[in-house]
């Protein structure tokens, strides 16, 4: 699971931000519409100039469709404090009428049934992609919309290179490593690792997550629960891979100090034919290698067996309804969460904000320009060999899995030792959260 602070570096490298933190000094208080029935709403989003400059554009198109409807925006800077502060304003009631969030785990960690406005009767609802809705629910209802789109954790490939050796997407861990042993021969680096960025290390293990839950779909309770663990399979097999790419001589010489910015360098002019990274990185490579863009394609982390191969996908952001917005309030917010994902708002969405990935809603399409990456991503959803990262659907990541990562990826550490360590790290974080049965 990707922690805020390196989902905040996956932001920036996407120019994209839409996670969030605490919240602005403004509230939702006030009165809640004025005599001529006009009504003022606040909007929390992140304070960083791509979130706001969405904001600012969504609000400026809802405003024009609703003349009697304002929306002020209340700018959240990110940070380690942020959930503690969202809860604490949750609490106090002093949360913005509507504020964008992430889904998943942290979501769920609101909870949201005593906290958040229940919209499943939202006429949008039945509009929603099932696996998005899945992490924005609780068994007593939805509480909220999409706000951005999906991205993906897999293997991303030189389709160029693929194609001049006579490659085919690998379906099993045996079909990768006999590619990436035919690229090795024709001189081009198999796999790039970039461990100087260490939070690109992770990317094998995250990437695994759905193989995992395709062999074991409740894998993620009982991992919370404390009865799956990482030195077990289904869940091994990331570290054993991670292990096996620098046992067998298949990454760059360079990995221990190669940077993201390296890699995809590499990716994109052909010396390294394959990467694990995450489809954010399409914004990276649309500026500084426009030409190159639909050279790149990704496919999932491969699995023991074909039919166990999934893609793992990180859900879209959610925007929500505070409990504490009400009256002509509560009516406005809702039409401006409708509006959001509407066709409307979707191109907005488009406009603003990097796509990486499909978005979870069916009133929002891709634009014909998208990387054809993206397509990749979305031919797994539609053939229903996709479901959602871990942090999705736990809470729970030990704080050191980048540094344990790199020392298997390297060598220096043994699978079986690093995933010991990790279960360890898992231990400790799990502890301090006070999550029962660790």
């Amino acid at each position: 699971m990707l922690h805020r602070s390196t989902t905040a570096k996956l932001v920036a490298v996407a120019g994209a931000a839409v996670l969030l933190g605490s919240l602005s000094a403004c509230s939702s208080g006030g009165p809640a519409s004025s005599d001529d029935g006009a009504t003022t709403i606040t909007f929390q989003t992140g304070s960083d100039t791509a979130s706001v400059a969405t904001a600012k554009a969504m609000i400026s198109a809802f405003e024009k469709q609703n003349p009697k409807i304002t929306v002020k925006v209340n700018e959240a800077p990110a940070g380690a404090d942020a959930d503690n502060l969202v809860k604490t304003r949750l609490s106090t009631g002093e949360m913005s009428d509507v504020f964008a969030y992430n889904s998943g785990s942290l979501l769920k960690a609101l909870n949201p049934d005593n906290t958040l406005v229940n919209l499943s009767d939202q006429s949008w609802v039945k509009d929603l992609d099932s696996q998005f809705k899945s992490v924005v629910s609780t068994d007593n209802g939805t509480y909220g919309a999409p706000y951005g789109s999906t991205y993906a954790g897999g293997i991303m490939y030189n389709k160029k290179v693929y194609e001049k050796l006579g490659l085919s997407i690998p379906t099993t861990w045996d079909e990768f490593i006999s590619n990436s042993e035919k690229i090795k021969a024709a001189g081009i680096t198999p796999v790039e690792q970039t461990y100087g960025d260490t939070w690109t290390s992770q990317l094998t293990i995250l990437s695994d997550f759905a193989n995992i839950t395709a062999q074991q779909p409740n894998w993620a309770s009982q991992y919370t629960k404390h009865k799956e663990s990482y030195t077990e399979q289904p869940a091994f097999a990331g570290w054993q891979h991670l292990a096996e790419l620098k046992q067998q001589g298949l990454l760059n010489e360079d990995y221990a100090s190669a940077t993201q910015a390296n890699g995809l360098k590499a990716l994109t002019d052909g010396t390294a034919a394959q990467y694990p990274m995450l489809t954010v990185a399409l914004a990276t490579i649309q500026q500084d290698a426009p030409s190159a863009i639909n050279d790149i394609g990704i496919f999932a982390m491969p699995a023991e067996k074909a039919s166990d191969t999934k893609l793992t996908v990180w859900e879209s952001n959610g925007v929500y309804i505070p409990k504490s917005t009400t009256g002509a309030k509560l009516d406005a917010a809702k039409k401006f969460v409708a509006f959001v994902n509407s066709s409307e708002g979707c191109a907005v969405q488009a406009k603003t904000m990097s796509v990486s990935g499909p978005y979870s809603i069916s009133t929002c399409t891709l634009p014909s320009s998208v990387p054809t990456a993206v397509t990749d991503i979305q031919q797994y959803i539609t053939d229903d060999k996709a479901s959602p990262a871990l942090e999705f659907l736990s809470p729970i990541k030990g704080p050191n899995l980048e540094k344990i990562a790199i020392e298997v990826g390297s060598g220096i550490t043994s699978a079986k030792d690093g995933a010991k360590q990790y279960d360890q790290d898992v231990a400790q974080q799990a502890q301090q959260l006070g999550i029962k049965g660790w």
